[in-house]
């Protein structure tokens, strides 16, 4: 019987998951793995299409359990778009989306810090910012 390979994923995962008093179980790397391959904002039904293949005997409820317990330990990002499903970003540098309207795409904007610090200067007085979320929504120049 072959062994499984080990991963680099299944280090971090493993840790921040103890961190969190969960253990890494197969479902929860395959799921994270799926993330972390294509980042492309998956919903859960699109992760799960994707990890079916790898565990057969899998249900969607697993997979969004996972998810959820994914976002919870902060390894992947919950991210929503209006009344869209929940989509799933494991990029968890400051950055911004820019939802695609025509095509549902969703794509990564990396912030620079001195943005990040220029947005944050607008908060009001004795406010301070834990987090920032910016979407930008729009199309392709050329779908116009």
């Amino acid at each position: 019987m072959a062994s499984r390979p080990s991963t680099t994923l299944s280090g971090p995962l493993a840790r921040r998951l103890a961190d969190s008093g969960l253990r890494a179980t197969p479902q929860r790397e395959v799921v994270y793995d799926v993330l972390l391959k294509k980042r492309d904002h998956p919903t859960a039904e699109e992760v799960f299409a994707r990890v079916k293949p790898a565990l057969a005997g899998i249900s969607l409820a697993t997979v969004y359990n996972c998810l959820e317990t994914l976002v919870q330990c902060d390894l992947v990002r919950a991210v929503n778009f209006e009344r869209g499903p929940t989509r799933y970003c494991p990029n968890l540098r400051p950055h911004a989306h820019f939802h695609d309207d025509a095509t549902g795409a969703t794509h990564d904007i990396d912030l620079p810090p001195a943005v990040l610090t220029k947005i944050k200067s607008v908060l009001p007085a004795g406010y301070e910012a834990n987090a920032v979320e910016i979407t930008f929504r729009g199309k392709a120049k050329s779908a116009r």
